[in-house]
């Protein structure tokens, strides 16, 4: 008995970690992070608010463990779908459009790291950048194989590749995050692969199981000829 009643205890207090976090995510979509007090969530949470500063040292530290959390759901994610994808096309453009359907589903989440963890001046010295990185890593371990293998061209940094992906990715839902607008899941996740693949493919063959490449150059050359843009 004396042995299984440290296990209980873990097994209670990791319980008990996940339903404050879980009531703290949902105050946080609700009303944004501010606007949310320790007693609401602790409310939600059906506890007493002491009760959260036995596991949370702050609300700060709660919203942080909350941003964590879903990092760290979606890259065990990554690994399992990842699996079951081959051909880089392909895989690049499951984890854009993994990453452009989390903030199709959840754009509070999103605006709660742009707005309130990645302006942390500490940002780069905690653990939820590292937790950021291991996310992007993802992307860039495919590009890195791409190269090795001679599919890619070797000339471009692969940081500015990451950048431009996430960085486009950011820039095109910054209006959606804010509630001011809407963008289209699965086309913006074709444009955006095969704008990266374009660029940075060796040879430029058509890669197997990309039947859109086709369709998307006959949308580009009409927005080209719209533009009026002509080669040179």
């Amino acid at each position: 008995m004396t042995q299984k009643t440290p296990r209980r205890r873990r097994l209670r207090k990791e319980v008990r970690q996940a339903e404050l976090l879980e009531a703290a995510a949902e105050m946080f979509r609700e009303t944004g992070y501010h606007n949310t007090s320790t007693a609401e969530i602790a409310e939600r949470a059906g506890v007493v608010e002491g009760t959260i500063y036995r596991y949370f040292s702050t609300k700060r530290e709660l919203l942080v463990s909350v941003v964590e959390r879903a990092y760290e759901k979606a890259i065990a994610d990554f690994e399992v779908q990842l699996q079951g994808i081959s051909g880089t096309w392909n895989r690049l453009r499951y984890l854009i459009w993994r990453h452009l359907k989390t903030i199709e589903e959840d754009p509070q989440l999103a605006k709660l790291v742009t707005y309130e963890i990645k302006v942390d001046p500490d940002y780069r010295g905690m653990r939820v950048f590292h937790l950021n990185r291991a996310y992007t890593r993802r992307t860039t371990e495919i590009i890195e194989q791409a190269i090795r293998s001679g599919e890619f061209v070797a000339d471009v940094p692969i940081p500015i590749i990451r950048d431009m992906i996430y960085g486009c990715i950011d820039h095109h839902t910054w209006s959606y995050v804010r509630g001011e607008g809407t963008f289209d899941l699965n086309s913006t996740a074709d444009y955006i692969t095969h704008l990266v693949y374009r660029g940075l493919v060796a040879d430029r063959p058509q890669p197997a199981g990309d039947p859109s490449l086709a369709r998307i150059d006959e949308r580009l050359a009409r927005i080209e000829a719209t533009l009026g843009v002509v080669d040179k």
